[in-house]
């Protein structure tokens, strides 16, 4: 992620290509397409296992109902409904096993949901290795949309965009369902200084 042209790579990944007879612009080559493979199953294991674990400790700290609509539907640009007497959150969950850093993928329809929608809120969730439930935060929507891509023609739009999200941004917590809860529920929804965060 941080090596972003061939003169950017190591020193050892140079003698080593260098070895092997091939260029630094071939080693760059082939170290991005490694990289970038993406193993879909086990992100869809980790993003459903974080729903589900957040769907769990929701489901037993607020009041109300909450529901899964993801489990239906991934057209609301959200996965969790809480629905509450004191309001309504609409929670799109990121799910990561990876400490110390914070990398997540958002749609444009999740994105173009989170414009028209008050009640939506983007929720990160760190699972430990064992997919347990370890930390909960929520990441403004104000960041959100300053560093959203911008289409530049008519002609091309973004559809799916990551975001690299520094340790500082997200909020311990779920800000949005704070009133939502029931005493005594977990730290790691209400973002006390028991909460741990990214």
């Amino acid at each position: 992620m941080l090596i972003r042209k061939p003169d950017e790579l190591p020193e050892d990944a140079l003698r080593a290509a260098e070895a092997l007879g091939v260029t630094p612009e071939e080693a760059y080559a082939r170290v991005r397409t490694t990289w970038g493979k993406v193993d879909t199953e086990e992100r869809s294991r980790i993003g459903s296992a974080g729903e589900l674990a957040l769907l769990e400790l929701l489901s037993n700290s607020a009041q109300g109902r909450v529901e899964h609509v993801a489990a239906w539907s991934d057209g609301h640009g959200y996965d969790i409904f809480v629905d509450a007497r004191q309001g309504s959150a609409h929670l799109e969950v990121k799910t990561t096993v990876r400490t110390g850093r914070l990398t997540i993928y958002i749609s444009r329809n999740e994105y173009e949901t989170m414009l028209r929608d008050p009640a939506w809120e983007l929720v990160t969730v760190l699972l430990t290795r064992q997919l347990e439930l370890k930390s909960v935060a929520a990441v403004p929507r104000g960041w959100i949309a300053d560093n959203v891509p911008s289409d530049r023609t008519v002609r091309g739009r973004w559809e799916s965009c990551r975001f690299d999200i520094p340790r500082e941004v997200p909020v311990p917590g779920i800000p949005s369902i704070s009133e939502m809860l029931v005493s005594g529920a977990p730290e790691v929804l209400r973002g006390g200084p028991l909460a741990r965060t990214f």
